[in-house]
């Protein structure tokens, strides 16, 4: 799926390419992963209309429109946001298509068809399901160490799932859950409650500057091909069999739930 870095380069491309291009058209293929309206207020509600601004809030997309609507993306798995010249072939399920008034399309595309799309009027981002939940944005500078430990002490289980769980803080998704687990020392399977303090801080640094190296090289990379998942700097998620980097022992992997997990027994004792 497409996690924090990749929204934040798709939102900055976004803003420079696309912001205050007119929609001169929208054509819906498949409308499995539009949750609301209908397909034919989906389309004449995006017709005419004028991306203002790209925005981001956990794993969600959120492209402001002129007439105060909100298109919210939540690409899930297998969703990808695809901008492309009219005529281009398109992707297999391909779900719909956004005409620009440059010659461009921005398209939305899911092989599993297990996205989310909504697109609500002003004030209505609470209505989406599982918005307005979410904590405190993963990239907050605000959140102090005392209130990262505050937040994680509500919860329980184990600390990849209290990663990726949008109550405890919105943007974290499966890849990066892994790394940061991996640059902070820590068994994905721990407990919670197993954490000492000084685990706790290495957590609390390990998130800021992974997410931070993952920004930077997602975007340096990605130009207009924003369907294009860049992954392969990644020290050991989907790296499963490979060497660590850190110690040259084997990277686990474990599928359970859709989810892939990898880490290092020798590093992440």
């Amino acid at each position: 799926m497409p996690e924090l870095p990749d929204l934040e380069a798709i939102k900055d491309f976004l803003n420079q390419k696309v912001a205050g291009l007119t929609i001169e058209s929208t054509s819906v293929i498949n409308v499995i992963p539009i949750r609301r309206p209908g397909a034919s207020e989906f389309a004449a509600t995006l017709t005419g209309n004028v991306l203002t601004d790209a925005q981001r809030r956990g794993k969600f997309l959120l492209l402001k429109m002129k007439s105060g609507h909100t298109l919210a993306i939540n690409a899930m798995l297998t969703g990808r946001l695809q901008y492309a010249a009219q005529g281009a072939k398109q992707k297999a399920k391909t779900c719909f298509v956004l005409r620009l008034e440059d010659g461009n399309e921005l398209r939305y595309f899911d092989s599993k068809l297990m996205g989310k799309v909504y697109l609500v009027p002003e004030g209505g981002l609470n209505d989406i399901p599982g918005f307005e939940i979410m904590g405190p944005d993963v990239t907050d500078e605000a959140i102090s160490l005392d209130e990262f430990q505050s937040r994680l002490r509500r919860h329980t289980g184990q600390i990849k799932n209290i990663l990726v769980n949008a109550r405890f803080m919105a943007g974290i998704g499966n890849a990066y859950a892994d790394e940061v687990l991996f640059h902070a020392g820590i068994y994905p399977y721990r407990r919670r409650s197993a954490l000492n303090q000084q685990e706790i801080e290495r957590l609390h640094v390990a998130i800021s500057e992974v997410l931070k190296k993952g920004r930077e090289e997602v975007s340096a990379r990605m130009g207009e091909a924003i369907h294009v998942r860049i992954r392969d700097f990644l020290k050991v998620h989907g790296k499963g069999g490979q060497p660590c980097p850190a110690c040259g022992h084997t990277i686990s992997q474990i599928t359970a739930n859709q989810r892939l997990t990898n880490f290092c027994r020798q590093c992440q004792k």
